[in-house]
């Protein structure tokens, strides 16, 4: 199993680099061992964590894991079909012109099932795009990484909490609630070394329109603006609250003095009578 792991997170470091040498091909790129060392961690607490968590999940609940993996893999396999149906650009026919109209569909479903296979484990290095001519995105959208990264880790999260509940005899010399939170932890680091590269270790980190840290700025101050217009909501609520009240509490004393006013009048006019 340790061989098996070594063998995967090497093969996903191989085709992380190749990535990058790949977007970038207009540049010369020299990946230094410190950029090599973080990836390496990156990938290897992330795969093994993945493939631990679904490991536990499956021990206890066998008919559910089939449900699981479905759902993650029919995502990933129609999201770039539903981005590429959305720009409405028209069927890539460059891939190779030996190859008809139904062959290019076979090798992109091919294609977009090798994606969907990797990314129910680890965020692919490569994120496909079906109507650029290349068929890769070449461009590094944080949003689209933090929102894979943040789902993942919940429900790594909610898969090991059922596997907490419904777990067997089998884990009772097994620490459960150690197990988890070292899982959790393990993934966390995984994420934040994948932070430290993008934004200390990537050959190519001049060249990004925004680094990880100005996402990661940018996501905050979204979230902040998310939550602005629901305290103004409420301010204003209750300034019209107290606006009401205080007319509620003024009309009746404005009023008592009117009447005063009039029952002197009446008895000022019958006296002179």
């Amino acid at each position: 199993m340790t061989i098996s792991l070594l063998s995967i997170v090497y093969g996903a470091l191989r085709c992380n680099i190749l990535a990058i040498k790949i977007k970038y091909d207009d540049y010369e790129i020299s990946v230094r061992p410190v950029a090599y060392l973080c990836v390496f961690l990156w990938r290897s607490l992330e795969i093994a964590t993945r493939v631990t968590v679904l490991v536990l999940f499956s021990s206890v609940l066998q008919i559910w894991i089939l449900p699981v993996v479905l759902v993650n893999f029919v995502v990933f396999f129609f999201y770039p079909w539903i981005l590429y149906w959305q720009s409405k650009s028209p069927f890539p026919e460059n891939l190779e012109k030996a190859l008809s109209r139904l062959g290019t569909t076979i090798v992109l479903c091919l294609l977009t099932f090798l994606y969907a296979g990797i990314n129910m484990f680890c965020w692919s290095a490569v994120q496909l795009k079906l109507n650029d001519p290349d068929l890769i995105n070449k461009s590094q959208n944080w949003y689209r990484m933090a929102v894979y990264y943040m789902l993942r880790f919940i429900e790594n999260a909610f898969l090991l909490l059922l596997w907490y509940i419904f777990k067997t005899d089998v884990y009772t010399y097994v620490c459960a609630p150690l197990l988890v939170l070292q899982l959790l932890i393990g993934y966390c680091f995984s994420v934040l070394f994948m932070l430290v590269f993008y934004q200390f270790c990537h050959p190519c980190k001049k060249l990004f329109s925004s680094s990880i840290s100005e996402g990661l700025l940018a996501c905050f101050k979204f979230l902040c603006f998310m939550c602005k217009p629901l305290n103004t909501s409420d301010s204003i609520e209750k300034g019209g609250t107290k606006s009401l009240n205080n007319d509620g509490c003024n009309a009746p004393a404005s009023s008592k003095t009117s009447v005063s006013q009039n029952e002197n009048v009446h008895k000022e006019v019958a006296a002179n009578a």
